[in-house]
């Protein structure tokens, strides 16, 4: 297991700071968040500080409105995570979830939420297609019948889901589980609580 990384006196509310300055897309927010929350549940399982594995889900993707680009998008935020008082460990965190080859994954936070961090993304996309709009009510076989289908949430890549799983070291379809579980419990910070059943049954 990897060491506990300190936060140098930064705060939850501080990250959140940083995601409403540079975030203003309610979807990426969503997206931020359903990080944060898978990174915290599986730091709770692994015995790892919950708090600082959550600040990293919660701010790996802060720069990602303004710099899309590849070329920018990480080392932007890394830097000004560094020059804003961050901890290095995290600001070395966001350039790491990406696929640059010079960044690589050398901590269990790191590879967690490589592991997570596309995965949770696909979970969304699979529980708003169903009626309820609900992740309580996504299965791990409807998630990896979606998989199949190369024309669903073409944008993630099927590949890189499997990759993170192997790199972390879980079962993909447990990964998966595991994942919904976590969303489920935090289903209306992310939007995935679903509809009410007198609106589902209307529609």
């Amino acid at each position: 297991m990897s060491d506990y990384p300190e936060l140098n006196g930064k705060t939850r509310e501080d990250a959140w700071n940083v995601i409403t300055e540079w975030i203003q897309s309610d979807s990426l927010r969503k997206h931020v968040l359903s990080v944060e929350t898978a990174m915290r549940a599986y730091a709770e399982k692994l015995g790892q500080p919950v708090e600082a594995w959550g600040m990293l889900g919660l701010l790996h993707d802060f720069d990602f409105e303004r710099y899309p680009d590849l070329e920018q998008h990480t080392k932007v935020g890394s830097a000004y995570l560094r020059e804003n008082g961050w901890p290095e460990w995290l600001a070395d965190g966001l350039l790491a979830h990406g696929l640059d080859d010079s960044y690589p994954r050398l901590t269990d936070y790191d590879r967690a939420l490589f592991a997570v961090d596309e995965l949770t993304g696909f979970v969304s996309a699979v529980a708003l297609v169903r009626p309820s709009k609900a992740v309580a009510d996504v299965k791990v076989s409807s998630v990896t019948k979606k998989l199949k289908d190369k024309a669903f949430a073409a944008a993630i890549h099927r590949d890189e889901l499997r990759q993170g799983a192997e790199e972390f070291g879980v079962d993909f379809n447990e990964h998966i589980g595991f994942i919904i579980e976590a969303m489920t419990a935090n289903a209306e910070a992310l939007g995935l609580a679903g509809i009410p059943e007198s609106q589902e049954s209307d529609s």
